[in-house]
């Protein structure tokens, strides 16, 4: 397992073997503290544990102040081009502070942000972009590729390092699924700093969601990142509800119920696909429940003799089918044989006992 140091981004731990924590990001105006909390309020019941927000301009840097008073999550300030911004950010009470140092201008820029973050105490998080590169990086490698962003991201941490400030996080993000992978894995070899992780402007619908999930899941599973948002244009809660269940998927969080079923096929001699409809629906309230307690279970709906009985067995709860029939399992025992329309109902009698 990749081993990083770690920075404290409020009350939550990124990196340093800490779970990988769910972040995302306002879209509304930071200028109007009220639509902004609303929508915080939102993401942080729907498992969000670090918030990011634009800071435009001072009216939005006074506005970030006074969102601050009222959030119950960490917040970051997003901060381009000027460092004054950032400053004052950190002046409003940011538990991190988000720079490019391909837009935020001159090393004396850079340098007075880090001298103000360190006199707070907080991190930085270093956000390398493909859309933003350093143009001499970009002449260096003849474009933007992995190894430029790698280059632009290390060049940043030593700049930082040689100033004497120690709490840095960072990411490198892309567009392009198979250039973003390979940026991270360059410099998760090079560099034990954590790893903020994402895919940058994904885009829109099943598209976005299933690139996001290739993207970050290789590098879960790769044991690179330490907290991940995925980017998705639209509601950012639905940001957050597939963080958690690709950490879920990859194994790396382990929270609410892993829905298992089989796909059918010629031997199934039941009404699966129904059967694992309305399992999957009725088991949704306890899922939450757990989530929020930490907790986990797996639920296997099989539809044969095949692979059924085995893989209902190395669930918490399951149900192993057969000609019309199906053998309910509580942590591999079986319980009782019940009839194809009772099937779905006792599973779910025997998980909610």
């Amino acid at each position: 397992m990749r081993t990083t140091k770690h920075v404290m981004c409020g009350s939550v731990m990124i990196g340093g073997g800490a779970p990988v924590s769910i972040q995302s990001m306002c879209n509304t105006d930071t200028r109007d503290p009220k639509a902004s909390l609303a929508q915080i309020e939102r993401l942080a019941e729907a498992g969000c544990e670090i918030i990011r927000l634009a800071v435009p301009d001072m009216e939005a840097a006074k506005g970030f102040g006074e969102i601050k008073k009222r959030c119950p999550l960490p917040m970051v300030a997003d901060i381009h081009f000027d460092y004054r911004l950032a400053i004052a950010a950190i002046e409003n009470g940011a538990d991190k502070i988000r720079i490019n140092p391909g837009n935020i201008g001159s090393e004396d820029k850079v340098r007075a942000v880090l001298k103000s973050a360190k006199a707070a105490g907080i991190p930085i998080r270093i956000g390398v972009n493909s859309g933003s590169l350093e143009k001499e990086i970009i002449a260096k490698y003849g474009g933007v590729t992995a190894e430029g962003l790698c280059e632009s991201a290390v060049k940043a941490v030593q700049y930082c390092e040689g100033f004497g400030f120690d709490d840095i996080v960072v990411s490198l993000k892309s567009a392009d699924v198979q250039m973003n992978h390979k940026a991270h894995k360059l410099f998760a070899a090079q560099s034990d700093r954590p790893l903020h992780i994402g895919l940058t402007e994904s885009g829109v619908g099943t598209m976005a969601e299933l690139k996001s999930s290739a993207a970050l899941g290789a590098l879960l599973l790769d044991e690179i990142g330490d907290t991940m948002r995925i980017s998705l244009t639209g509601d950012p809660v639905r940001e957050v509800i597939l963080a958690k269940e690709l950490l879920a998927a990859v194994g790396v969080r382990k929270r609410g119920i892993d829905f298992v079923s089989c796909p059918t096929c010629g031997r199934t001699r039941v009404d699966l696909p129904s059967i694992a409809a309305r399992v999957e629906q009725e088991l949704q309230p306890l899922s939450e429940k757990l989530a929020k307690e930490n907790r986990f279970i797996r639920v296997a709906v099989m539809g044969c003799e095949v692979n059924g009985p085995g893989e209902a067995a190395s669930a918490d709860y399951g149900v192993a089918c057969g000609k019309g029939v199906g053998l309910i399992l509580d942590h591999g025992q079986i319980i009782r044989k019940v009839e194809e329309d009772r099937i779905a109902e006792e599973l779910m009698k025997q998980i909610l006992q």
